[in-house]
């Protein structure tokens, strides 16, 4: 029989065109399509961590950049575009900001349980965007209250979606070198909390209030044209396997036709030959554990590392001076510098810089506990934090000497907490999960448990954030400056107490189940 005997033999079906194939592909049926389909336009580039690892970077930026730019206008917006007494202002926009956080406090798990039993983390990436979309349309053209909670309710549900699905469409990509992986994402989330408030304000002031939301809708186009574009590592993995085995089959029909169907190759539950990476991938779970999602909370690593998060955020993540206070220093050092240096709020605001900028080293440090662990690393950086914290207290005087001594001071501050304490903690959920999976291979079932895991991580982060916000809120007002330095201190000597909870080295454990970098598909192995 000839190869065109062999085609004619078969059912005819219409290909699609390589076009619709590059802007429809999805990768929830891929393995029920044709084989002799044409895979995807560009799947290489579009299935690369590169690719990839920004992609999702940008989201994180989309996400922190959008809340940070329309915090300087939601007082404007209260009172010009809603018509409400200066009186009733503060007061609203606090129950905004509350908005946000409830949902994106309770959405997070949620959406996290979701992606763990979705077959595709793009489509709730895609969600999400829907719903970005969404709330910048009614925080933008709302004339009443009822209009914009909506919007601040769908902003903290894209939030939720953008972090719980983000990061753990991270963690399938970039397999062990996830705490590399993270730094970026610290870098995504300084920029992002470094300039949005500025570019808000600026932005404001020269061109009015829609300019503001003109440029949010040019980055969420660019944001929906990598999320539609975007391939995952899993899908093309399927779809470089599945056009590869319909070269060999139609090779095999061709040269040995009339062969003993032993000497074929066997297929597999999902339909590929048995020893291929997908077929490997497909193994059934060896002894899953009745309720993964429990047995996740319980890890004596996973809470350490949920509580570390949530006493960083307590401490160091901030946005916008006095327009909607967010974290602890939200709240304190930006209006502190106000009051004793009389600078206005966009001087206040850019002191940030000095903690945000080492940032920008977080890869290196992740890299360094992907080898060595995340405990020394949160360790250092809590306690190392300690020191600065307490000094502040000294900066008192609208001098030049007092100036220089909190630039020296918050740079200090971005070194341990932002890059040493923040980054590695973000990984070692990631280890947290895939020690107990070498210690029990396919514990957490067939679908995995990692959405879950950094929707925890984001409820965590949500609830430190606003513990820190209240709390430094009221000892500032109270007992005062010096008391407050006091208190964010205590807080980073907890966090180093909690930090010596988490891991060991991944080297030190028993090597996770996920595939290593040679099994993948060499056309989707790109390297950072």
């Amino acid at each position: 029989m000839t190869g065109s005997d062999i085609v004619s033999a078969g059912v005819t079906t219409a290909r699609p065109s390589r076009l619709l194939s590059f802007i429809n592909f999805s990768g929830v049926d891929i393995r029920q399509k044709n084989a002799q389909r044409q895979a995807p336009l560009f799947l290489e580039f579009r299935s690369s961590i590169l690719f990839i690892v920004f992609t999702v970077c940008l989201a994180i930026f989309t996400d922190i950049l959008f809340y940070g730019l329309i915090v300087p206008v939601f007082p404007f917006s209260l009172s010009e575009q809603i018509g409400l007494p200066e009186d009733n202002v503060q007061e609203w926009t606090a129950i905004l900001l509350a908005c946000y956080n409830v949902t994106l406090f309770l959405g997070s798990p949620v959406v996290g349980l979701y992606a763990d039993h979705t077959s595709s983390r793009r489509w709730p990436l895609l969600l999400g965007l829907v719903a970005l979309c969404a709330s910048t349309l009614l925080l933008c053209l709302s004339k009443t209250i009822a209009l914009l909670v909506v919007g601040r309710l769908l902003q903290g549900l894209s939030a939720a979606i953008v972090w719980s699905v983000g990061l753990a469409l991270l963690v399938d990509t970039v397999g062990k070198d996830i705490g590399y992986a993270m730094g970026y994402v610290t870098i995504a989330m300084s920029v992002g909390l470094l300039i949005s408030p500025v570019i808000g304000g600026a932005v404001y002031d020269a061109a009015g209030y829609y300019a503001v939301f003109y440029i949010a809708f040019v980055i969420i186009a660019c944001d929906i044209a990598l999320r539609l574009v975007l391939v995952e590592k899993r899908v093309a993995r399927y779809a470089t396997t599945d056009n590869r085995e319909d070269e060999e089959k139609q090779v095999q029909a061709t040269s040995h036709a009339g062969a003993d169907p032993a000497t074929l190759p066997s297929p597999s539950r999902d339909g590929t030959s048995s020893g291929c990476p997908a077929a490997a991938l497909s193994t059934p779970a060896v002894n899953p554990a009745k309720h993964p999602h429990w047995e996740l909370i319980k890890n004596r690593r996973m809470l350490a590392a949920l509580l570390g998060i949530a006493i960083e955020a307590c401490i160091v993540r901030l946005a916008s001076a006095d327009i909607s206070p967010r974290f602890a220093f939200d709240t304190v050092i930006p209006l502190y510098v106000k009051e004793t240096f009389q600078w206005n709020s966009t001087a206040a605001g850019l002191i940030f810089i000095c903690v945000m900028v080492p940032g920008f080293v977080s890869p290196i440090v992740g890299k360094l506990a992907d080898k060595h662990g995340a405990k020394w690393f949160s360790v250092a950086g809590f306690a190392l934090s300690i020191p600065p914290l307490v000094c502040l207290r000294f900066v008192t005087s609208n001098t030049m000497e007092h100036k220089v001594l909190l630039c020296a001071l918050l740079t200090l501050l971005g070194v341990t907490l932002v890059t040493l304490a923040n980054t590695p903690l973000m990984a070692e959920i990631t280890y947290a999960i895939d020690e107990r999976e070498a210690q029990q291979p396919g514990v957490w079932g067939e679908k995995g448990v990692y959405g879950i895991a950094y929707g925890l991580f984001t409820t965590a982060y949500a609830l430190g954030g606003t513990i820190g916000s209240i709390t430094a809120g009221y000892i500032q007002a109270g007992p005062g400056w010096g008391t407050t330095t006091w208190y964010c201190s205590v807080w980073a000597a907890a966090g180093a107490f909690v930090s010596f909870w988490l891991g060991a080295r991944p080297e030190d454990v028993p090597k996770s189940q996920r595939p290593a970098d040679d099994q993948l598909p060499t056309s989707t192995s790109g390297v950072m």
